[in-house]
């Protein structure tokens, strides 16, 4: 079991925590919060209530993730490094002193500095054409390796330089929980899905570098 006694988070968010593992800095261990997930299940409708606390359950839906067919297909076949050009490399759950955590590299640039958010750099240096290239190359991998997501919100990715030019890591919102795994190995719809969430990544850009004088659902319905 690993020891987390005295250590602090080093970011948080609203569901869970994050550690950076105390006998090697460079893994990221994620720990609910259990109190936050009892006031999230509370706040639901009770048709939502009825389906249970696992469903919101963020770390066991980042373990179904990681076991989705796309993933588990480009392994198998030995394409490891093509499935982590874009994801922090995921090593499964440990335990520890405050509970079971969800264990994956912690993204450092090639010069040791960890990586901002693209929300964070879309802010203050606006969707210039580097981060447009980079934005292009992860998508156009998502359409390859068919790997599925929830829909790309920029504070999930994360701008590494690597090799000289930066790159974009999904760090939350992988997996597509509420499709069937049956439909989910489908090319076809797969491709589909994915069209939609790359189409709906660039409308949430625009509305991230233009003037938000309406709120991002307000901006979906225009």
């Amino acid at each position: 079991m690993i020891d987390l006694s005295g250590i602090e988070p080093f970011a948080s968010g609203y569901n869970r925590h994050c550690y950076r593992h105390p006998d090697d800095p460079a893994l990221c261990l994620k720990i609910l919060r259990p109190e936050n997930i009892e006031a999230r299940f509370q706040r639901q409708a009770w048709p939502k209530k009825a389906l249970g606390r696992a469903r919101i359950d963020d770390n066991r839906q980042e373990l179904r993730a990681h076991q989705q067919q796309a993933i588990r297909a480009l392994i198998k076949d030995g394409h490891n490094e093509l499935v982590w050009a874009h994801l922090p490399q995921f090593h499964g759950a440990v335990e520890t002193s405050l509970g079971l955590a969800n264990m994956s590299e912690l993204l450092f640039d090639d010069h040791g500095v960890p990586g901002e958010t693209l929300e964070h750099y879309l802010k203050h240096r606006g969707f210039d054409q580097p981060i447009r290239d980079a934005a292009d190359r992860f998508c156009k991998w998502l359409l390859e390796t068919g790997i599925l997501t929830r829909n790309l919100l920029p504070h999930n990715l994360v701008i590494i330089d690597r090799g000289g030019q930066p790159e974009l890591f999904l760090v939350d919102g992988l997996g597509a929980p509420a499709i069937p795994d049956k439909l989910a190995t489908l090319p076809p719809w797969r491709q589909r899905y994915i069209g939609r969430r790359i189409r709906r990544f660039y409308l949430r850009i625009g509305w991230e570098t233009g003037d938000r004088s309406t709120s991002w659902e307000a901006s979906q319905k225009l």
